[in-house]
């Protein structure tokens, strides 16, 4: 069952909808995970193993507080590799290792306050036939269509000569909602873990349910999740292909820590 979001703390301070969205995750050990956690924070695990994700999206209409999406700079393409963390009072959120963007000042701002943005080049698929995002999304990143007209993916592509790349997608099943616990415990997510100038924080989020279909893997070639420092091998035990949801970000929390 899905679980209910929590209430969001106000101020909202932004608004913002994720489209297309591609997940792919892979199994790690908890150990694995930890040495990335916040002070504060543990490895979430399911099935007694922790997990990293590579997520791909098209971020449309961002905006600040509950006002319009900033013109150009509001929608963009993002991939993101992250864990999953918990915090002792149970509280579960995510914690980025990597995102990439192509908008150079959504970047710079975001590492200036501590988050792990990369500038980088990346090209959406032509989403699949009936998601939200699907013609739209793809005219407004400039893009042309895969070769399999019912995939749906991101190419990514580090500025910089040694800029590491990542190349995946999945053809979803329209007809196969996905609804099963480790689908729901790896979407689920209503904040994330970090830190600010030494301190942890939350950053809460809600959004409703995901729309979530089950996927095959259509290509995968990646290289920012071993960037990221966590190795993996052979394919994703999980794929999921979702339309995408709206989504609104609250107050930020410190957390308390005996550090």
């Amino acid at each position: 069952m899905w679980p209910r979001p929590p209430a969001l703390p106000k101020p909202v301070f932004s608004d913002q909808r994720w489209l297309d969205a591609v997940f792919l995750h892979w199994r790690i050990p908890a150990a694995a995970a930890a040495r990335f956690m916040p002070s504060g924070v543990e490895p979430d695990v399911f099935d007694g193993s922790s997990w990293v994700g590579l997520i791909g999206f098209r971020m449309e209409q961002a905006g600040l507080g509950t006002g319009p999406g900033i013109p150009y700079l509001g929608s963009f393409n993002e991939v993101n590799v992250r864990l999953y963390s918990r915090e002792p009072d149970g509280t579960r959120g995510v914690v980025f290792l990597s995102l990439d963007a192509t908008r150079l000042p959504v970047v710079l701002a975001t590492r200036a306050a501590g988050i792990p943005y990369v500038w980088s080049q990346i090209r959406q698929w032509q989403p699949f036939p009936g998601g939200e995002g699907r013609q739209r999304a793809s005219r407004a990143a400039g893009t042309a269509g895969s070769a399999d007209p019912s995939a749906a993916g991101y190419s990514v592509r580090r500025f910089g000569a040694a800029g590491a790349r990542s190349h995946f997608g999945v053809v979803p099943n329209l007809q196969s909602a996905a609804a099963d616990p480790l689908s729901i415990f790896l979407t689920a997510r209503y904040g994330m873990h970090g830190r600010f100038y030494g301190r942890s924080i939350y950053v809460p989020n809600t959004h409703h349910e995901w729309p979530l279909f089950n996927a095959t893997v259509h290509r995968l070639s990646d290289g920012l999740v071993k960037a990221a420092g966590i190795g993996v091998e052979g394919p994703p035990e999980s794929a999921l292909y979702s339309p995408g949801v709206r989504t609104r970000f609250g107050r930020t929390r410190v957390l308390e820590t005996t550090d």
